[in-house]
């Protein structure tokens, strides 16, 4: 059985922390763990993510839950609640449907005070691990029979019924992840008609009727270029002089966002060595199985410009189209010719490996994302293969490794400090302090020591970094990468807790490192009173119509976001009230901009859109709350008045809300089929509604809504997982599974203490 371990690890020479892997999570594989009922419980588990999985297609993250249920000898001793039809919701029935959800997120804590679970769904994210493990010879010692075969467990198990994959787990299929995929496959050893319900078979008849791999988008030429199943001729140029040109250029990598600049970094690597993996039989099998001509006849300058139309979100423009064609008929045969070859080339790729080097040991080699992750450590095995940069990056290969019933999949990184920050704001919310003190005490405890403690290593500011120290990542303090919403809500949790009693959840926080936070946060405000997220944001936004990606949007510079911006209104009032001799001005002056931001940014509808969460009810939610934290009520703020017009307008008749993930790409809301509710956006929602003082005015509307997410509830506290609820980027979605236990929890705790009931 598959056990997760929480924050294990030895210092040694290839692997080291900065605050003893606190927040760490990895899975292990024991053949003998388990007794029969338990693996049955297993079983049944991955048969029945496998039966619905047309219906349902974010897994419930059960196996590590299982785990610390039985572990915890987990018993449910509330009973159920149910609100019948025409029955008025009870203080008494909320308190209990309320702490039935306390207990079972409780219950769910890890030893080291966060909450675990999954953060993945884009079907780009595992494939590049089996390829860069391929490519380097370490397959089999990384991943034994166990690993294989979950991974192709995850692969089946999100195939869609047309024989292809989405760029997310609930998207339409795509040539991107479609490839990736079957090449994955392919190398885990099933053959052209292998796979569950032929699933190579059906995979490569995608494929071919639209179009073969020639279709496949940039990143998808860049990764089929390294396996040698496509020509590196046939992708756009990726040169890495970029990384030596002068600063006050406006392409400047120090301009662009940190995820951008992160992906191009070593794709711009391995592109300047033109670096092509062992060409083996498998490889040369692939060339002969993807595409619709011999290979030796493919037009690759004319491959470039190709684009599957199910990939294509984000068009280039023929600015674009031309820059790209000057660099591959003007700029590369000079560049990769003596003596410029000598004197230019081999300098920026200099320039970019050690720009590498810089990011991985300033993230323990963690790296900012998934996918930068794989390229760099393929990138340090290019320079070395043998050297202690590639060990290195092979000792966090677990960090990203996730296990569920739908088998296994690669983490963005992880959400360890984001959702927990979450949790402990949701319990502290819930009044029951006394009944779960141990809990908070060990929340409080993790995201105390999840605090980054130091800026990015020697002249960060000439390596294109921001100032970290104060700040809170998404994950762990090893991530290392500063986020304004996660500082936000991470101070919010220490400044709420130094206002409880310490003998119950333990000691405040150092007054130095509080400011140290509020530091960060005001340092990423932009011009315009937003608020940006990992860097602070001004590059001229004509950049963006250089976005080398098909399938994103707003990828080349860093831009400000409603949520990290109402985030931060919120947080800094409360620093103010509680310490309002430090930085007052400063403060004042950010909410000033930042309210009227949020104000200017409101959709026509009266909603805001959301950049991290399904979508304008999230944004709703967090803009609301912000805007009611600055003193803007119902009565005295239009913006107020039409985001509450905007939820009751859209709550479904069953009185919850549902809100299909395609509002985020489409930019337009658009509600869940057939009026269905997802217990999620009914607490977003709720929350926002009383935000903005709905249950003095009328509080039918989240009576209605208590009764859907107290009726939702389930016979051990939990509720169901449904559709998928987090994205980034506009076209890819995120699950966040612990989101389910949250937020209803949440939704019911604000319910109970803001509105009068009998």
């Amino acid at each position: 059985m598959w056990k997760l371990k929480i924050g294990e690890g030895v210092d040694g020479p290839y692997l080291y922390s900065t605050n003893n892997y606190v927040g760490r999570q990895t899975w292990e594989f024991d053949p003998d763990a388990g007794t029969p009922e338990e693996r049955a419980q297993v079983e049944e588990a991955r048969h029945n993510f496998y039966r619905n999985r047309c219906l349902v297609k974010p897994c419930g993250d059960l196996l590590w839950r299982m785990q610390f249920l039985r572990e915890k000898n987990f018993k449910q001793t509330i009973p159920p609640v149910t609100i019948e039809d025409g029955e008025q919701i009870s203080y008494e029935k909320a308190t209990k449907a309320l702490k039935r959800a306390v207990n079972f997120l409780s219950a769910l804590q890890a030893s080291d005070g966060h909450w675990p679970a999954e953060n993945a769904g884009p079907l780009f994210f595992l494939p590049p691990l089996v390829f860069t493990l391929y490519i380097t010879g370490h397959l089999n010692t990384v991943f034994h029979a166990e690993h294989r075969k979950e991974i192709l467990r995850y692969i089946y198990n999100h195939q869609n019924e047309d024989g292809g994959w989405g760029l997310h787990i609930e998207g339409h299929s795509t040539m991107f992840c479609t490839a990736l995929s079957y090449i994955c496959m392919r190398i885990l050893e099933e053959g052209p008609d292998g796979g569950l319900d032929n699933a190579c078979a059906r995979a490569r008849k995608w494929i071919l009727d639209h179009g073969s791999v020639t279709h496949i988008p940039s990143w998808g030429k860049t990764w089929l270029s390294i396996l040698g199943i496509f020509d590196w001729s046939g992708s756009n140029p990726m040169p890495p002089e970029f990384w030596i040109l002068p600063s006050f250029l406006p392409m400047h990598p120090a301009k662009m966002w940190c995820y951008c600049r992160m992906v191009y970094m070593p794709m711009s690597y391995l592109y300047g060595k033109r670096f092509v993996g062992p060409i083996t039989p498998l490889i040369q099998q692939l060339r002969e199985e993807l595409f619709l001509q011999p290979y030796n006849e493919i037009d690759w300058r004319k491959a470039r410009h190709l684009c599957a139309a199910e990939d294509l979100y984000y068009p280039h423009s023929w600015i674009q189209d031309l820059m790209w064609d000057s660099l591959y008929i003007l700029a590369e045969p000079f560049l990769t010719r003596w003596p410029l070859n000598k004197l230019i080339r081999e300098k920026a790729l200099q320039v970019a490996m050690k720009h590498i080097h810089y990011e991985d040991e300033n993230s323990r080699y963690i790296v900012i994302g998934c996918v930068e992750k794989m390229l760099c450590m393929l990138a340090c095995w290019v320079e070395d293969p043998n050297g202690d940069y590639f060990k290195k990056h092979l000792a966090r290969i677990p960090d990203y490794i996730w296990v569920a019933e739908d088998g296994i999949t690669v983490q963005s990184f992880g959400s360890q400090e984001w959702d927990s920050g979450f949790a402990v704001q949701a319990l502290l919310a819930s009044n029951v302090v006394d009944e779960i003190g141990p809990v908070l005490k060990r929340g409080h405890d993790f995201i105390k020591k999840s605090q980054v403690k130091d800026n990015p290593s020697g002249d960060f500011r000439k390596m294109y970094r921001h100032i970290s120290k104060g700040s809170w990542t998404f994950s762990d303090q090893d991530h290392g990468w500063q986020l304004s919403d996660c500082t936000a809500e991470g101070l919010k949790c220490c400044l709420l807790m130094s206002t409880l009693p310490q003998e119950i959840v333990g000691e405040k926080l150092e007054p130095e490192r509080l400011y140290d936070a509020v530091n960060v946060l005001l340092s990423l405000q932009s011009k315009n009173g937003g608020l940006s997220g990992w860097e602070p944001a001004g590059a001229s936004r004509w950049l963006e119509m250089l976005n080398p990606t098909e399938f994103f949007e707003n990828v080349v510079i860093e831009h400000e976001y409603v949520e990290c911006t109402a985030s931060t209104i919120d947080v800094l009032l409360l620093f103010k009230k509680l310490y309002p001799g430090h930085r007052t001005w400063d403060i004042e002056n950010f909410i000033t901009n930042a309210v009227q931001y949020l104000e200017n940014i409101q959709m026509p509808d009266g909603s805001w859109y959301g950049n991290w969460g399904v979508c304008f009810i999230y944004a709703s939610w967090f803009a609301l709350g912000g805007l009611a934290a600055a003193g803007k009520t119902y009565n005295n703020c239009q913006a107020m008045r039409k985001g509450v017009e905007f939820l009751l307008r859209t709550q479904s008749e069953n009185g919850g809300w549902g809100e299909s993930y395609k509002s985020c790409p489409e930019k337009k809301y658009i509600p869940l089929e057939e009026g269905r509710s997802n217990v999620v956006h009914t607490a977003w929602a709720m929350m926002g509604l009383i935000h903005a003082g709905q249950a003095e005015r009328d509080p039918t509307p989240l009576h209605r809504a208590a009764k859907l997410i107290i009726n939702s509830q389930m016979e051990d506290g939990d509720f169901p997982q449904q559709e998928i609820t987090g994205v980034f980027k506009m076209n890819c979605m995120l699950h966040y599974p612990v989101y389910r236990n949250i937020f209803p929890l949440w939704a019911l705790a604000e319910y109970r203490k803001r509105v009068p009931l009998p």
